[in-house]
């Protein structure tokens, strides 16, 4: 009996080339392009996220900027106060208040902070989880309720001018933790957090993937009447994933706010969101690691078309979508596929080519 060869698993190799080739650019690239590259590690940490409720449960969510904002505004409200010391923040005293508000108060204990990273997006998310998803809400409806809910919080926050800095967001940072945001030592600490984080959550999607939950959520994703009826409660598993996907999102919000400086509304609305569900469609979705190479090379070619051609990227940007959805519908992670699929899409026109001329042949 032969014995099976040992075949790597594309997706585990790419993903240690993307991790070996975040954690040496450091080493060669300027800190400016350091500072682009720790921005687009936070796009890979929302890719991994929505990989986790899009590519393997099968939920579209077209909302899920407001998660990614909710943990931004969580961070930037601590490093707004200890910017602004024992006065109040800028935005507050143009807008006429004269004392902090209460729920500003808490977020000066840096602990506090990080808990409410995480924490303010799982219960929004487990809230709007349990009254969709137990009512059996999905598909393209559950697309529209999160596409309206970035737009609510949108409004939202620019309408709350004097708690939140409205459509002008926070900004002016100073330091994080005592340090200085501006020294290269904490921006480059900042780049290697991302980083880990990046790790850490590629590992535990990875986990849970492999379990039997994650064969739950692809059974799901694949046909979840089927999975009811064999006594799962479906529902639960969607609220689990979907509570998961919005911690990610957080995280990565906060992480974004700290390099990036600043976070407006802007950042929650529902160009954002879409943009997130296109990283993880060129990528390949239900990979992992095809999300985390959607998001870094997108944005990556999104900056330098807009460097070069600034009228242009847009167009670009939509060029490489259509090009990928057309002839690569698994994502960049199927690049291997592509001759044989452009082979087998010409042969078949070949064929069918063939037997029109031998139908008119045998006419005559």
């Amino acid at each position: 009996m032969e014995k099976k060869k040992w075949r790597p698993d594309v997706t585990i190799v790419l993903a240690l080339v993307i991790f070996l080739f975040l954690a040496t650019t450091p080493f060669y690239l300027s800190m400016f392009r350091v500072s682009l590259l720790g921005k687009y590690m936070c796009y890979a940490i929302v890719a991994l996220g929505l990989d986790m409720i899009w590519g393997y449960t099968g939920i579209l969510s077209l909302g899920h900027g407001v998660y990614f904002g909710l943990g931004a505004y969580c961070m930037a409200m601590y490093l707004k106060l200890e910017a602004s010391g024992s006065s109040l923040p800028d935005f507050m005293t143009w807008s006429g208040v004269s004392e902090l508000p209460l729920f500003w108060k808490p977020f000066g204990n840096p602990v506090f902070a990080m808990v409410m990273v995480i924490g303010v997006p799982v219960i929004l998310a487990v809230i709007i989880g349990y009254l969709t998803f137990l009512n059996r809400i999905r598909g393209v409806y559950f697309s529209i309720l999160s596409q309206a809910m970035a737009m609510i919080l949108s409004v939202l926050l620019i309408g709350s001018q004097e708690y939140t800095g409205g459509s002008n967001g926070l900004t002016n940072f100073t330091t994080i933790f005592g340090k200085s945001l501006s020294s290269p030592s904490t921006k480059l600490a900042l780049y290697y957090a991302t980083l880990i984080a990046l790790i850490l959550i590629f590992c535990v999607c990875r986990f849970l993937i492999s379990r039997r939950i994650g064969k739950i959520f692809i059974a799901i994703r694949d046909s979840e009447n089927r999975v009811r009826f064999t006594g799962y409660n479906t529902a639960v598993y969607k609220v689990f994933v979907y509570g998961l996907s919005a911690a990610i999102a957080g995280i990565a919000g906060a992480l974004y706010v700290s390099q990036v400086g600043i976070i407006t509304p802007a950042d929650v609305n529902i160009t954002p969101s879409v943009e997130m569900i296109i990283w993880v469609a060129i990528g390949g979705k239900g990979t992992l690691a095809g999300p985390m190479l959607g998001a870094l090379l997108v944005n990556g070619l999104k900056t330098a078309a807009s460097e070069n051609f600034p009228e242009l990227w847009s167009y670009f940007l939509g060029f490489v979508f259509i090009f990928v959805i057309l002839f690569m519908p698994g994502g960049l992670v199927s690049l291997r596929e592509l001759p044989g699929r452009i082979a087998r899409k010409f042969s078949s026109k070949k064929a069918e080519e063939d037997e029109l001329n031998d139908a008119f042949i045998a006419d005559r």
